[in-house]
């Protein structure tokens, strides 16, 4: 696993709420069901996307989570970051904690370097 469970249930909810395609918020435990991710867990993890301004939280009636910005502008690292720190940024896929440069790279080098960058 490249990330944490945090940091993937992290993916899920934001992904989950991408493709609802904005509209009204969703509630927590109703998006835990849907992604099937425990209630109480998936609480904590939406509530460090809000504190990281991924999201909006609101309270009431028509409370719950949104998107904060529309998915297109929300990298994964913007994601992954609250969650796993300096980690999501590896120095190589393949050898974790190695550095992974171009001459002493991994097989997973070019690749990857798109995505990271």
């Amino acid at each position: 696993m490249i990330f944490s469970a945090s940091a993937t249930h992290a993916l899920r909810a934001v992904a989950g709420l991408a493709g609802r395609g904005g509209g009204d918020a969703v509630i927590g435990r109703d998006l835990a069901e849907r992604i099937g991710i425990p209630a109480h867990y998936l609480a904590k993890v939406l509530a460090t996307l809000a504190r990281s301004g991924i999201l909006t939280a609101s309270r009431g009636v028509k409370g719950g989570y949104r998107l904060a910005r529309p998915a297109d502008l929300i990298r994964l690292i913007d994601v992954v970051l609250p969650f796993e720190g300096q980690r999501a940024r590896p120095g190589c896929l393949l050898r974790p904690g190695s550095p992974c440069r171009a001459s002493s790279s991994c097989s997973a080098h070019d690749a990857w370097r798109g995505v990271s960058e």
